[in-house]
């Protein structure tokens, strides 16, 4: 399995107890959906390994409690804390209406009520306090903060975001 078809979970964040378990801090919304999970790819050395599950939990409603197979005393945790986890992106939950996952929606167009064919987003920057779309136009890179009121629809079967942001934040790109 490559990383490029996968999708990140999470990161081994420290030890539960001496017998192997992990504590995994999961990059979602909804922890409850990955309780129930058989295997995942735990990155080492730029390397997935499928690690199988014996079985799982929830700790304090946000960090997921999970004892691996074949892990099963202090020295075999600690090689893998402080490794990501990832898992095939079949596994992502469909989204419906305007949401929508960042890799997703790279290559789509996008569009401004006001402003009209903006250019191809190309990536998210979700590094900063506010997540920004990055998109190509003519190879000016414009950044415009990804905000729910901005997001009119999004057009999955033509590959098109519908924006309508403040006049004049394109034109200061330009």
């Amino acid at each position: 399995m490559q990383k490029e078809e996968c999708f990140y979970l999470g990161k081994i964040v420290k030890k539960y107890s001496f017998k192997g378990e992990l504590l995994i801090k999961l990059d979602t919304d909804d922890p409850e959906i990955y309780t129930q999970l058989e295997s995942v790819f735990v990155e080492k050395n730029k390397n997935l390994i499928p690690f199988f599950i014996e079985r799982s939990s929830l700790h304090k409603s946000t960090l997921l409690r999970v004892k691996f197979e074949d892990v099963d005393n202090d020295e075999d945790a600690d090689s893998l804390l402080k490794c990501d986890l990832y898992l095939p992106l079949e596994l992502l939950p469909k989204l419906e209406g305007n949401k929508f996952y960042y890799h997703e929606i790279i290559g789509y167009s996008v569009k401004d009520k006001r402003f009209g064919k903006v250019g191809t987003i190309t990536g998210v920057n979700d590094t900063t306090s506010q997540a920004l779309f990055k998109i190509d136009r003519d190879g000016k890179e414009i950044l415009i903060p990804l905000i729910d009121d901005f997001i009119k629809e999004v057009d999955k079967e033509h590959k098109v975001i519908y924006l309508e942001v403040p006049e004049g934040l394109i034109e200061i790109y330009l």
